[in-house]
């Protein structure tokens, strides 16, 4: 689970003093040893504990270097969905089926969102990463972008070596910290870890029925809505108010249909229901319903492209249809959209890090341009913005 989400998101309040970061990594390890013993932890297992603990700087290369989240939607879904991964997910939905049965019946998740999750994150277990954990997260705690996000995971890690669930030296995931076939962090296993087959541990390695059932209850404490869709293709009228579109905005599913939005299968959801219009690549390429569940999928994942694109293939693996690409108009390249975001940040926007990557923050500013200049504002930048700026 990318979980790279704010603090609200962990539930978690963070006194200043316990953000500490940076200088000498074996002084920062024994100050970490001396808030686990003052919480309570017997100071041999701590020692234990803490005994093979490395900085490992490949983590933060992995940090620095997302750069396939440059991808607009179109590549990326085509990178991340396979006719391999949409069998293999067929298949893993007839093996696990009394699983998923719980699944839907307990937390009222359905099986394509996890299947999604699990395809994209691991390659349904087979790659689960092979970063040394306690190292990753000591060392991400250690500097200082995210220290309030990864030392609490540090804790979380020791009580679990306490309940004999974790090998400081030998428990092995993904650069950010995260464990198992659906990558969940330490302190989020401790809260939503479910023992699926009845061993007595709650095993996110080895036992899909525990890294499911925990994955689900994480969905259902973030806030899903039982039974509730998440994402539905449509196809928009040439003459939409572009400016109401985007996930930051919704109208209802009915006002969105008097405006003649509908669904390209079957039926919109009820007419009641909150929902956006999502043009990852403008009026000219793929549209999207957002339904409140698609929310939830951001506490999952930051990345607008990733999280798109899980939502999109749960569908697929529930039998929707491949998605009506469009014709979208060329998008900007690297450089291109890093000088987009500089020109923006200098008209007062937020965009966070200039980073080339076309976030949330930079899609806002985007279209709230396009509609001060006159353009179509459906958040999608092209050379002629750039241009016009």
């Amino acid at each position: 689970m990318r979980f790279l989400f704010a603090l609200f998101a962990l539930g978690l309040s963070v006194p200043a003093a316990h953000a500490q970061c940076g200088g000498s990594f074996p002084a920062f390890v024994e100050g970490l040893k001396t808030e686990a013993v003052a919480a309570g932890h017997n100071r041999a297992t701590v020692d234990a504990f803490f005994r093979s603990v490395k900085q490992d700087p490949k983590v933060l290369q992995a940090d620095r270097a997302q750069g396939v989240f440059q991808k607009p939607f179109i590549d990326f879904s085509r990178r991340l969905i396979s006719k391999q991964r949409l069998d293999k997910g067929r298949e893993m939905a007839r093996t696990y089926d009394a699983t998923f049965k719980r699944i839907e019946r307990d937390y009222g998740v359905s099986r394509g969102v996890l299947l999604a999750f699990w395809a994209f994150e691991t390659d349904f277990g087979g790659f689960q990463g092979d970063f040394n954990t306690l190292n990753a997260l000591t060392t991400l705690a250690h500097d200082c972008r995210r220290p309030e996000l990864f030392r609490p995971q540090i804790f979380a890690a020791l009580t679990l070596y306490e309940h004999g669930d974790f090998d400081p030296a030998r428990t092995t995931g993904a650069w950010a910290g995260e464990i198992g076939m659906v990558q969940m962090l330490p302190r989020d296993i401790l809260i939503n870890g479910v023992d699926g087959d009845g061993d007595g541990h709650v095993r996110l390695k080895t036992s899909a029925p525990d890294a499911l059932m925990s994955g689900a209850k994480m969905l259902s404490h973030l806030g899903w809505r039982a039974g509730e869709p998440w994402l539905q293709e449509v196809s928009v009228p040439g003459d939409l108010d572009w400016s109401l579109t985007g996930p930051d905005q919704s109208l209802t599913v009915a006002d969105w249909a008097k405006r003649g939005v509908r669904a390209r299968e079957g039926k919109l959801a009820q007419g009641s229901l909150p929902a956006s219009i999502i043009l990852p690549q403008g009026r000219k390429g793929p549209a999207f319903i957002a339904y409140p569940n698609f929310n939830v999928y951001f506490e999952w994942n930051q990345s607008f492209t990733y999280v798109l694109t899980a939502a999109y293939f749960a569908n697929r693996l529930e039998g929707a249809a491949v998605y009506d690409p469009g014709s979208p108009e060329p998008g900007l390249d690297g450089p291109q959209m890093k000088l987009l975001q500089q020109k923006l940040a200098a008209r007062g926007y937020d965009v966070g890090k200039i980073d080339g990557i076309l976030g949330s923050g930079t899609r806002a500013a985007v279209q709230a341009e396009q509609k001060r200049l006159g353009l179509p504002a459906d958040a999608w930048p092209t050379a002629a913005l750039l241009n016009r700026l």
